[in-house]
C-alpha cells in the first residue's frame, strides 16, 4: 500500500542555491518525458536532502550518507526507474564519503546531485569538507569531488553545475538521467548550490566558475586532458563547470543483473519458487 503526499513548501531560505537546482531538475524531467510513476528520488540529509518532498514523484529519505547505497538498491531492484540520489556536501563527502568513493568504483546508473555550498547550512554554519581556508575558522584546504572522481578509472560521468546559470545546469541534469537511463552507469553532477544565510557565495562563484562547454578545444572524452584542464584551472582560481567527463565502462546493472525481469516485479512468493529456493540451499548445506 502507498499514500500519496502533497508536495511541500521548501524550507530554504530565500536565495538559497536549492531552490534553483529543484527548478533545473523539475524542468530536466519535464523536458524528458519522465513520468513521476518512473521516478524515484532519494534524499540525503541536511537542507538539501528534502529536495523530494518538492517533487512529485516517489521519494525515499535515507540514513545520514546512506542515499548512495539506498539508491543502488532501487536501480537493482527495478532497472527501468529513473533514479535520483540527491544531498548536500556535508552529507555525501564527509560521512557520506565511503560510499562515494564506492559508488562511483561499482558504477551504479543511477544520478547523483550533490549540492556544494561549503558549509552545514542545517546546523547552523558549520565548515563542511568543501570549505575554503579562513571559513568559521577552517585552515584545510577543500575537497574536491570531481578531481576526486577523475581519479577513479571507471566513472563514466561527471559534470558540475552552477545555480547561477540554470540553462547550463538544466541541460547537465538531462545529459546525466539520459546517461544513467541508458544503464551507461554512474552520473555525478555537483552543483555549486550557495548558502545565503550562512555562505553567501554567489559572487565569488559569479566570478570563479569557468564554463568549460564553451571552450572549443576541450573534449570531454579523455580523462588525462579533463584531468590536466581542472587541475589548471584549479590552480588559477577558476572552478571548472560544464560536462567534464564521459566514458564507457560496464554498468553494475550489466555486470551483476542476470534476469531480464526487474527483481521488483518477480514472483518471490515460497509456494512459487520453492524447487528454485531448494537448490539455491543446496550450496549452504
Amino acid at each position: 500500500m502507498t499514500k500519496t503526499v502533497p508536495i511541500s513548501t521548501p524550507i530554504w531560505c530565500p536565495g538559497c542555491g536549492d531552490f534553483g537546482v529543484l527548478a533545473s531538475l523539475k524542468k530536466a524531467l519535464a523536458e524528458l518525458s519522465i513520468k513521476p510513476k518512473d521516478t524515484v528520488v532519494v534524499g540525503g540529509i541536511g537542507c538539501s536532502g528534502s529536495i523530494h518532498n518538492n517533487l512529485e514523484c516517489y521519494g525515499i529519505h535515507s540514513l545520514h550518507g546512506r542515499l548512495l547505497p539506498t539508491a543502488t538498491g532501487v536501480k537493482l531492484a527495478n532497472p527501468n526507474l529513473t533514479v535520483i540520489a540527491a544531498g548536500g556536501d556535508g552529507d555525501g563527502y564527509a560521512i557520506g564519503a565511503g560510499h562515494f568513493i564506492h559508488a562511483m568504483k561499482k558504477n551504479p546508473s543511477i544520478v547523483y546531485i550533490v549540492m556544494q555550498n561549503g558549509t552545514y547550512g542545517l546546523t547552523k554554519g558549520q565548515p563542511s569538507p568543501t570549505a575554503v581556508p579562513g571559513y568559521e575558522g577552517n585552515v584545510e584546504p577543500p575537497f574536491d569531488a570531481v578531481m576526486t572522481a577523475l581519479s577513479i578509472q571507471n566513472t563514466t560521468f561527471i559534470a558540475r553545475g552552477f545555480t547561477g546559470n540554470q540553462a547550463q545546469l538544466t541541460g547537465l541534469l538531462k545529459k546525466g538521467i539520459e546517461h544513467a537511463n541508458a544503464l551507461r552507469g554512474f552520473a555525478f553532477v555537483e552543483i555549486l548550490s550557495p548558502c545565503v544565510t550562512y555562505n553567501d557565495t554567489y559572487k565569488e562563484w559569479r566570478e570563479q566558475a569557468y564554463n568549460l562547454d564553451a571552450e572549443s578545444s576541450y573534449s570531454s572524452k579523455s580523462r588525462v586532458a579533463a584531468f590536466s584542464r581542472c587541475s589548471e584551472l584549479l590552480a588559477g582560481g577558476k572552478i571548472p563547470t560544464g560536462l567534464i567527463f564521459t566514458g564507457e565502462s560496464k554498468s553494475l546493472e550489466t555486470n551483476t543483473l542476470t534476469s531480464p525481469a526487474p527483481m521488483a516485479l518477480q514472483d518471490l512468493r515460497l509456494e512459487t519458487n520453492l524447487p528454485k529456493y531448494e537448490e539455491l540451499l543446496k550450496d549452504f548445506r
